[in-house]
C-alpha cells in the first residue's frame, strides 16, 4: 500500500475514532495505552483542572482540530515529537526547554512511559503536557521566545502574530510528521534560513576545532602581509582553517598528507592566501586589505563558540524582525551592520551604507514612521554635543563659532552677540549652524517622530563611508545616497514635489511633508547575511548582546 493511501486511511480511522469518542463520551474498545482508550471528556477534564499557565497557548483549539480524543498515546508518536523538538537547536533554541520544561524532573519520553502505568487521567495529563510542549515550540518559533517590547528599549513594533494554521498542525501530528508541524511556524525568510545554515556550519566547525586544536597567532607579533615568509604564516593558515576557510591550508602536509610535495611553501604569504584573508576580513567587517594587523589578529584568535552564541541570539532577533521586513514600503537601519534598507511598494529593494553613533553616543533602537524631510537644513546643536564638544572649545576660542557659521540664539530665537555671552556659564543659549556646504546635516534630512531627536541625514564628510566600521556619529544616522532615498520616498508616496526642483530653490529649512508616512525601524543585529547571503559578524559596539543572552 503506498504512503498516500496509508495516510488517507489513517486520517479516516482517526476521524471515525474522534466522532465515536466525541459522540459517546465513553472509552473505546482498544488495547491499554492506545489513543482510543481516552475519551474527549477525559482530556477536557485535564484542560479544565490542570494548573493554569501564563503562556496562553491554544491547547483547546488544537484538540478541536485533531479529530481524535488524544494525540500522544503511542511510543512512535512521542518519539517523533521528541526527535522534532531536538531539531530546535538549529533555530538557536534549547530543546531541553521543551523536552523537560522548567520545574519538571522528567523528559517527555520518561513521562510517557510513566503515564502508561497509570489510568486514563494519567495518560490524559501526559497528552496535555506533550501538546503544550509542541505548541510552546510553535509559539517561540513564530513569535520569538521573548517579547521584544519587553526586552529592547525603543522596540515598539508588535510581536509577530500567531498565524500558523492549527488545522494543518493537527493534520501533521495525525500523520506522525511533527517536523512538518514545526515548519508551519518557522519564519519563512531568506535571512532566517541563512542564519540557520550558518549556525549548523559553525557548530560543526566548533566540534572539529575541539578534535584538532589550532594554535593562536601570537599577540603583538609583526604585521603579516603578502610577500612575507615566516613561521607565523603557517599558524595563520591553520587559524583561517579553524574558521572554515580550508583553502588556506594549501600545501600543508600536516593537514593533508596526500598533497603533492611541489605545492607552494606554507611559510610564504602568497596571493592566494591574501585572498582568503580578505574573505575573512569581509565576514567580520574589517578593512579588507589582506593585511593581518592587530584587529584581524584578534578576530582570528576569537573563539568559534562566540560566533555560535551570536548566531543563536540573532535568530531570536530574526524572529522579531518578520513584521518589519515584510513592510512595503518600509525602511530599516541595521545599526551594527552600518547599512540602511528600503523596500519599495513594488518589492524592489534599495540599500546604502550608513554611519551610526559611536559607543559613547549610541544610536538608539527606534520604531517610527517617516513623515517629512527638510531640504537645506540648518542645524541646531543638540544639548549633548553643545555641552561636551562645543562649549569646551568656546571657552578658549570664540572665533570657533564664526568659522563654522554658527549663530547664538536666545531661548525664544533672538540672535545674540557671541562676545556678550559668558561662555563659562552660558545658560540656555541655542547654537544654530546655517545651511551650507559645511553644515553637518548636508542638504537633506529625513525626519520621523521620536523623543531621541534622531533622524536620517546627508553629510559633507562622504569619505567616512569608505570605512568598514562606521560607528562615528553622535547618534543620528548619516546615509550615503540620502538624496536618492528622498527622491524614492517622494515618488512612492505620490508626492507632487520633485527633489531636484526643491534643491534648486536654495531656501533654508524647506520642509516637505510626505502624502503618506513610511514605516522606519532602527534595529541592532550583530550577525546577519549580506547581499550575497554570507553571514557577517559585527562587533557588539554597544554591548547589547549580553543582556539578551541572559534573558534567553
Amino acid at each position: 500500500m503506498n504512503k498516500t493511501r496509508r495516510t488517507k486511511m489513517h486520517r479516516l480511522a482517526l476521524i471515525g475514532a474522534g466522532i465515536a469518542a466525541l459522540g459517546s463520551g465513553s472509552a473505546m474498545a482498544a488495547s491499554p495505552g492506545a489513543a482510543e482508550t481516552l475519551t474527549a471528556s477525559t482530556v477536557q477534564n485535564q484542560l479544565a483542572t490542570a494548573p493554569g499557565e501564563a503562556d496562553d497557548l491554544p491547547v483547546s483549539t488544537f484538540y478541536q482540530r485533531l479529530l481524535s480524543p488524544a494525540a500522544w498515546q503511542t511510543t512512535e508518536r512521542v518519539e517523533a515529537l521528541t526527535d522534532a523538538l531536538r531539531t530546535l537547536k538549529n533555530d538557536g533554541l534549547a530543546p531541553e526547554d521543551y523536552l523537560a520544561p522548567s520545574g519538571s524532573s522528567t523528559t517527555l519520553m520518561q513521562a510517557f512511559n510513566r503515564s502508561r502505568d497509570g489510568g486514563a487521567e494519567a495518560r490524559a495529563a501526559f497528552d496535555v503536557r506533550a501538546t503544550r510542549a509542541l505548541l510552546r515550540a510553535l509559539e517561540h518559533l513564530q513569535r520569538g521566545r521573548l517579547d521584544p517590547t519587553e526586552q529592547v528599549a525603543g522596540w515598539e513594533t508588535a510581536r509577530p502574530a500567531r498565524h500558523y494554521s492549527m488545522a494543518r498542525v493537527a493534520a501533521a501530528v495525525a500523520d506522525d510528521d511533527i517536523r512538518q508541524a514545526l515548519a508551519l511556524a518557522r519564519p519563512d525568510t531568506r535571512a532566517y534560513r541563512q542564519l540557520q545554515d550558518a549556525l549548523g556550519r559553525y557548530r560543526d566547525l566548533a566540534t572539529r576545532a575541539r578534535q584538532h586544536r589550532s594554535a593562536a597567532l601570537v599577540p603583538g607579533e609583526k604585521v603579516l602581509r603578502r610577500g612575507d615568509e615566516h613561521d607565523a604564516v603557517v599558524t595563520l593558515r591553520r587559524r583561517l582553517a579553524y574558521w572554515g576557510l580550508d583553502e588556506a591550508l594549501q600545501g600543508d602536509p600536516d593537514a593533508y598528507a596526500p598533497i603533492d610535495a611541489q605545492a607552494p611553501r606554507r611559510e610564504r604569504f602568497d596571493a592566494d592566501l591574501e585572498a582568503v584573508v580578505k574573505r575573512f576580513q569581509r565576514r567580520h567587517l574589517l578593512d579588507a586589505d589582506g593585511v593581518v594587523g592587530g584587529k584581524t589578529r584578534r578576530a582570528l584568535n576569537a573563539s568559534l563558540t562566540s560566533h555560535v552564541d551570536a548566531l543563536a541570539l540573532n535568530l531570536e532577533r530574526a524572529r522579531w524582525m518578520q513584521p518589519i521586513m515584510a513592510r512595503r514600503p518600509g525602511v530599516w537601519v541595521d545599526i551594527a551592520g552600518y547599512r540602511m534598507h528600503y523596500t519599495r511598494p513594488d518589492g524592489e529593494r534599495w540599500s546604502s551604507k550608513v554611519i551610526v553613533g559611536s559607543a559613547r553616543r549610541e544610536t538608539p533602537v527606534i520604531h517610527s514612521s517617516i513623515t517629512r524631510f527638510t531640504v537645506n537644513p540648518t542645524w541646531t546643536v543638540p544639548p549633548t554635543i553643545r555641552r561636551e564638544d562645543v562649549l569646551p572649545r568656546l571657552k578658549h576660542d570664540t572665533d570657533y563659532l564664526a568659522s563654522r557659521n554658527i549663530q547664538v540664539l536666545s531661548p525664544d530665537g533672538a540672535r545674540l552677540d557671541p562676545e556678550a555671552v559668558n561662555w563659562q556659564a552660558p545658560g540656555n543659549v541655542m547654537l544654530r549652524q546655517s545651511a551650507g556646504p559645511h553644515n553637518p546635516l548636508g542638504r537633506v534630512v529625513v525626519r520621523f517622530p521620536n523623543d531621541k531627536l534622531v533622524y536620517l541625514h546627508d553629510t559633507p564628510s562622504r569619505g567616512l563611508f569608505n570605512r568598514d566600521r562606521r560607528a562615528l556619529s553622535s547618534g543620528c544616522v548619516r546615509v550615503e545616497g540620502v538624496r536618492e532615498l528622498a527622491r524614492m520616498l517622494l515618488h512612492d508616496t505620490n508626492s507632487r514635489y520633485r527633489l531636484s526642483e526643491l534643491l534648486k530653490r536654495g531656501k533654508s529649512d524647506l520642509n516637505v511633508r510626505l502624502p503618506e508616512s513610511v514605516p522606519v525601524a532602527l534595529v541592532y543585529l550583530t550577525a546577519w547575511p549580506d547581499a550575497g547571503g554570507h553571514i557577517t559578524f559585527r562587533p557588539d559596539i554597544y554591548g547589547r548582546d549580553e543582556a539578551l543572552r541572559r534573558a534567553l
